[in-house]
């Protein structure tokens, strides 16, 4: 029991606000007002220690020593309570009853939800990537955090990280030191090619923090840790692979998107770095779960085009912290980190039954649609709406006409043909793993599709990097995740008209290839069809309108 007294004669409003802490026991002769300190009524009325201990001073009130010890003590042993639930992958947050009412703005702020009532209080739910908002703005209030299972404890690397056998380009510090200024969070995006990956192991080496990089293939995961080996002092033991043929956790633990998914409930209060590359697949309902869950205090993403045409980019900027660093491929080839370039469009036309049969599916496709919009068409189709899904089914045939069109097929081998007798190194890019075999087989080229084993696949890659002139088909295998070698040449047949796809494709051509040899890209578009549209849409896109 903590007394505190008043010798002096106490007015109405002095005496309300001593009421406000403590519960009035009467006056005792010679000795005062008697109060007995009522923790449950200080905190409800927004009082902490130091408030009471100075509404004490300012009135000129008694507590003796051992009383502010006892006062010390009791305060120490209030609030917020940090727990991990391991199953659901959430943050739960303990809420003592008296302070309630003072963290539940908070609480608001980062969509807590509800759990259930305990004997002393109320217990919420977050989702743990709000977890150091929790902290900052409860800690504010000058309310304790009490973390027991220490989740924002500081989860350092058991070696001081360091480069090595590396010097950073001036644009690979500028973006680190952009990534740094946005408090170590954020989106870098830069051109295939450009060394992205030096700068997330860089970010390593500046946090030294245990890390969790999340990679798009499995391909990607070994490049990582090769990465890692090579151009750190890190250790390969502090390295480990979590993916279905492999569980190994370690300080810096690398996994693929799928693999992410599965396991973060269960490692993420081990990491206190978040590593995303090709984070433009983050958005996916079941990839954004990752960084939902994760509780790391530090992000990084990395991509050649985080931009997405479905707009759920600005799903990432909250989870990541926003694009903080952009350069063009234009840009870092007039450094000189990277080829020069030029883009050819080059235009064939439908043959006469393609073009007739290609006018019916148009008329029937707007007979069906009328004014509506594409997008409009996909969501009545989600709905259910039969003539919508049956109009999509007719843009399907209208794609696969034009992507398959016999003219881009000559064109590409003609191209291919003029480009190997100067002496070129080709990727030919495709949609359709048809189109590609029949490319293959009329240029004698080496192909890469999603149905050759991993094995064939690196002897496939391995051959074509040994050539100094030849030909590699491949199909959309070959857009992300696979470490293609260098070529000077790429010819677009197919694809999906989008802007990311087609600059990934540019960016398999754009590793410096030393004198003055220049990067073509060339793109067979259909006269009068959408394919021109989409070829003058791509050109105009710009990241930096994204930046902040």
């Amino acid at each position: 029991m903590i007394t505190i007294k008043s010798r002096k004669w106490l007015d109405e409003a002095v005496f309300k606000e001593i009421l406000r802490i403590a519960d009035y026991k009467g006056y005792i002769q010679g000795e005062g007002s008697i109060f007995i300190f009522n923790l449950n009524k200080a905190l409800r009325s927004g009082y902490m220690y130091e408030d009471v201990v100075l509404l004490i001073q300012t009135y000129g009130l008694e507590i003796d020593r051992s009383g502010l010890e006892e006062l010390k003590k009791l305060y120490s042993e209030v609030g917020v309570t940090l727990t991990w639930n391991k199953v659901q992958g959430l943050v739960e947050v303990s809420i003592p009853y008296p302070i309630y009412n003072r963290v539940r703005d908070v609480l608001r702020r980062v969509t807590a939800r509800f759990s259930s009532k305990s004997r002393t209080g109320l217990i919420f739910r977050v989702l743990p990537y709000s977890l150091y908002v929790i902290k900052e703005e409860i800690e504010k209030l000058g309310i304790k955090i009490i973390d027991k299972d220490d989740l924002l404890r500081d989860k350092p690397l058991p070696i001081s990280a360091k480069l090595t056998n590396i010097n950073l380009r001036n644009y690979q510090v500028e973006a680190l030191e952009k990534w740094i200024n946005n408090g170590y969070k954020g989106i870098i995006a830069l051109p295939t090619g450009s060394g992205k990956t030096i700068i997330g192991i860089a970010a390593i080496t500046k946090t030294n923090a245990r890390t969790i990089i999340i990679t798009y293939t499995r391909e990607q995961m070994f490049q990582w840790r090769d990465a890692i080996i090579k151009y750190t002092n890190i250790e390969p033991y502090l390295v480990g692979l979590m993916y279905s043929e492999e569980k190994r956790l370690a300080p810096i633990t690398i996994t693929t998107y799928q693999s992410g998914f599965r396991l973060i409930n269960e490692v993420s209060p081990f990491f206190d770095f978040l590593l995303v590359d090709e984070v433009h697949h983050l958005p996916a309902e079941k990839f954004r779960y990752i960084a939902l869950h994760s509780i790391a205090r530090y992000r990084m993403g990395l991509s050649a085009t985080p931009i997405r045409e479905d707009g759920k980019h600005e799903e990432l900027f909250p989870l990541l912290g926003g694009i903080v660093y952009y350069r063009s491929p234009a840009e870092l080839a007039k450094m000189g980190y990277l080829a020069h370039y030029k883009i050819y469009t080059i235009k064939v036309k439908l043959t006469r039954e393609e073009k007739k049969l290609f006018e019916d599916l148009r008329k029937q496709y707007r007979s069906l649609i009328g004014y509506s919009s594409f997008q409009e068409v996909l969501e009545a189709a989600k709905r259910g709406n039969e003539q919508a899904k049956k109009a999509l089914r007719i843009h399907s045939q209208l794609r696969m006409l034009m992507a398959r069109s016999k003219a881009k097929i000559d064109k590409a081998v003609e191209i291919a043909k003029r480009e190997l007798s100067r002496g070129s190194k080709i990727i030919v890019f495709t949609q359709y793993v048809d189109q590609a075999k029949t490319i293959s087989r009329a240029l004698n080229a080496y192909l890469l599709t999603g149905e050759v084993p991993v094995d064939e696949r690196k002897r496939v890659l391995h051959d074509f990097r040994e050539a100094t002139s030849d030909v590699l088909v491949v199909t959309t295998v070959g857009d992300e995740g696979l470490d293609i070698p260098d070529a000077n040449v790429g010819i677009i047949v197919s694809g999906t008209g989008s802007r990311r796809q087609f600059i990934q494709r540019l960016g398999r051509l754009l590793r410096p290839k030393g004198g003055d040899v220049e990067a073509r890209l060339y793109e067979i578009v259909l006269e009068r069809t959408p394919e021109e549209a989409q070829a003058r849409k791509r050109k105009k896109w710009d990241i930096n309108n994204f930046l902040p």
